[in-house]
């Protein structure tokens, strides 16, 4: 067992280890980034829904967890260039929604609940097809 003394928060922390030449500050750091990583895999379970690994193989864990990954930072990357004060859950739960609607993603990231602009803008754009 491994005793540490954070004065930050005048607390005693003791943690058990089988590496008994490490001293207990670096002890403490390791459970400490350890934790910063089970908070992390928990926001990814609830924010992008994960219950379960699709696949069984090292490659097919793998390339779930690096996906979900990518997700995440795309979308802490859009709630942080949002004029909008997101919570991650909240924007996660209605980018879903709007995933099949026509709008752009800017306007909509920072003014959420007015509705899109006509869509005669975007069919000025289009090619006609005339039959």
């Amino acid at each position: 067992m491994v005793r540490y003394w954070d004065e930050s928060s005048q607390r005693e922390f003791r943690f058990l280890t089988n590496h008994h030449e490490l001293p207990a500050e670096t002890v403490a750091a390791i459970y400490k980034q350890r934790w910063q990583v089970e908070l992390f895999f928990k926001a990814l379970k609830q924010n992008l829904r994960i219950k379960s690994f699709v696949g069984t193989s090292a490659n097919a864990l793998a390339t779930q967890i690096y996906c979900a990954l990518i997700a995440m930072l795309l979308v802490t990357f859009l709630k942080h260039r949002a004029k909008y004060g997101w919570s991650l859950s909240n924007l996660v739960a209605l980018l879903r929604q709007q995933l099949l609607v026509y709008r752009d993603l800017w306007t909509w990231i920072d003014k959420p609940f007015e509705p899109p602009e006509a869509l005669a803008l975007a069919d000025a754009a289009q090619m006609r097809l005339d039959l």
